[in-house]
């Protein structure tokens, strides 16, 4: 059985505790010339129809000519086919700076160059940062067209951050370099898996890394208000040689750094395609021990150099083509139910998805702080020496 998250809280999870990036202050602050003959202004916009409609928004769009956007890798949940999309579509060009970035990057980003032309315009991130950026005034109330489609607990009542695409915690390994393959958590703690087992980044800046801690609490009798048995599990995988610093990417996979990756499902299935001419015999399981589900969530700059661009790429993350090539790149969408019940939806591709059993359940924001908290102060501990 398939499911599709109906997620509260997302997926993501580290805290703003990571000193800002030293970014030069070059670039001269925005010029919003994105109103209409009639006053309405993109900036302020809080749906396409208080801007006077989708040709409206369009053609502030075009106007304006480009997007920023920020840590979006091609490879992640199908980004690629989305960014070529809405280029082909609009005819906006789209910058992606610092693809390989964590969700603190980005709000690092928006933090530092307020006011400045080379602010990102749209953020894509871990619910925790969504979370914490929204408390920090940071984001622009907008609903998309199909924000009431959008579950209740998915979404910012304001439309400060919405749910985009999520998934499962899995384990990959590389066939070819494991003899066998992990299934569990409790699998890791295996001798013959030393310094092979790595996660996707660090949970104190990364929502996967974040992810695969709570997942690994569950997995020892933790639970969304003690994450703690997570920090425990990682102590004793380094303790025991069998957790390895080097944050995997496919790079390091490839390479085989990484042979074995706690990462999310999407991302280890989309590796098991990009890998097979490589050579790379890629496997993917949700541990049975440990699983955990979560969204990223979207969000617009409330300060973007490019409001229009930053509204209408919402909304076409939101559209069905959108929607649909998140799940082509293995990830649930958040309009997955509906698009189903509306016949929309991709059913070769969301066939193809990871099968999981059981109704998911989420962190509410109370326990994503807190388990960020909890991580903050421990993490380094956990896996030093």
């Amino acid at each position: 059985m398939t499911v599709s998250p109906p997620r509260n809280a997302v997926l993501g999870g580290s805290l703003a505790v990571v000193a800002a990036l030293a970014l030069s202050a070059c670039g001269a602050a925005p010029t919003n010339s994105s109103t209409t003959a009639d006053g309405k202004n993109a900036a302020t916009a809080t749906s396409v129809a208080d801007f006077g409609g989708m040709d409206a928004l369009v053609k502030a769009a075009k106007k304006e000519g480009t997007l920023h956007a920020i840590a979006l890798p091609r490879d992640w949940a199908n980004y690629g086919a989305l960014i070529d999309g809405f280029t082909k579509k609009y005819g906006i060009k789209i910058t992606d700076e610092n693809p390989d970035g964590s969700s603190q990057d980005e709000i690092n980003a928006v933090t530092s160059r307020k006011g400045q032309d080379r602010a990102p315009d749209v953020l894509d991130l871990g619910s925790s940062f969504a979370l914490s950026a929204a408390q920090q005034g940071l984001l622009a109330p907008y609903k998309v067209a199909s924000f009431d489609q959008i579950p209740a607990g998915q979404k910012d009542p304001k439309g400060q951050w919405f749910n985009d695409y999520g998934g499962y915690i899995s384990i990959g390994c590389d066939a070819k370099r494991v003899k066998t393959c992990p299934t569990t958590f409790a699998d890791l703690l295996k001798p013959q898996y030393k310094g092979q087992v790595a996660l996707n980044g660090n949970p104190t800046k990364s929502g996967s890394a974040f992810g695969g801690v709570f997942a690994a609490a569950l997995a020892n009798k933790g639970s969304f208000d003690d994450i703690q048995p997570g920090l425990d599990f990682f102590a004793k995988l380094k303790k025991n040689g069998n957790y390895t610093p080097v944050e995997s990417t496919p790079a390091t996979v490839e390479k085989g750094e990484t042979p074995i990756s706690i990462d999310w499902d999407y991302l280890n299935a989309g590796y098991a395609d990009e890998f097979k001419s490589k050579g790379v015999d890629w496997k993917v399981s949700v541990p049975s021990d440990g699983q955990f589900s979560q969204y990223y969530s979207q969000a617009i700059n409330k300060d973007a150099p490019h409001p229009a661009a930053a509204r209408l790429w919402q909304e076409y993350l939101y559209s069905a083509e959108g929607q649909n090539l998140w799940l082509k790149g293995y990830a649930r969408p958040a309009l997955m139910t509906s698009m189903e019940s509306a016949g929309t939806l991709d059913k070769t591709a969301a066939a193809k998805l990871p099968q999981v059993s059981g109704t998911p359940a989420f962190p509410t924001e109370a326990q994503q702080s807190k388990a960020k908290t909890v991580i903050a102060s421990g993490w380094a501990k956990a896996v030093s020496g």
